[in-house]
């Protein structure tokens, strides 16, 4: 028996305030909200990449350092940070510059979760 996967990723991300993150995400990371399920302090919101999508969990303290980071492809990642700064998103730094592989920019939800920004710099 293989193992087959389906069309779909889920990132959980663990919160403190889920009307708060609700309205984080939607605002700077342009999600769109599935679904909410405070009886069990879950909710799912689409991102605008296909088939992936951000769980959050509402949790009374969130652990910080550690875990996975998780990176979204952008097509122009100065653009994507300049959207960041306008959103007052804290950021670890300048944009990162691989040449000849990538450009990553860091930065962190309102209870410190970290992602990336990505823009491919490898020749087609």
């Amino acid at each position: 028996m293989a193992l087959e996967y389906g069309s779909e990723l889920t990132c959980s991300m663990g919160v403190k305030d889920m009307t708060a993150s609700i309205g984080w995400y939607g605002r700077v990371m342009r999600c769109e909200l599935l679904y909410r399920a405070d009886e069990i302090g879950w909710c799912e919101m689409k991102t605008p990449m296909a088939g992936v999508n951000i769980g959050l969990s509402e949790v009374e303290s969130v652990v910080q350092g550690g875990g996975a980071t998780n990176v979204f492809e952008v097509a122009d990642i100065v653009e994507a940070k300049a959207h960041l700064d306008a959103e007052g998103v804290r950021q670890d730094g300048d944009i990162q510059h691989i040449p000849g592989l990538v450009k990553l920019l860091t930065f962190y939800d309102p209870d410190g979760n970290a992602f990336m920004f990505s823009q491919s710099d490898m020749a087609s």
